[in-house]
């Protein structure tokens, strides 16, 4: 029996700086109505005793809506990290960071490999 994969994803994830932990407030800037999103997880994470589990760009996380529409707030729901504020090096040695943490926006090309979908919405991939 084969395992059921990463819902949606496709590609490899290299390591990268975790700039957003849980309970982090991130904007949301897609047309869901959602404003600002609070993560509640990280998908995927293990972990270790006493240390906050974090996201970086690519990573899906579950989150709640903090401001928005009435009839999103106050429900779990699946949410894709596409820009963070802390610095990361790509393997070629460039530094990469954006002015904020957001959800969807312009992107990063870590998050436009492993989220095809994601990438032929975005606008721009940085």
């Amino acid at each position: 029996m084969s395992k059921r994969g990463r819902g949606g994803s496709a590609g490899n994830k290299f390591r990268m700086s975790l700039g957003l932990p849980v309970a982090a407030t991130v904007n949301c800037a897609d047309n869901t109505g959602a404003k600002n999103l609070y993560i509640i997880s990280v998908k995927g994470i293990k972990g270790r005793l006493n240390r906050l589990p974090s996201a970086c760009v690519g990573d899906m996380v579950m989150a709640t809506v903090k401001k928005g529409k009435p009839d999103l707030r106050k429900k779990v729901m699946p949410a894709v990290i596409v820009r963070q504020r802390k610095p990361w090096r790509r393997k070629d040695g460039v530094y990469m960071y954006f002015e904020g943490s957001a959800i969807t926006g312009p992107i990063g090309k870590e998050c436009a490999d492993l989220w095809p979908r994601i990438a032929s919405a975005a606008n721009a991939i940085v």
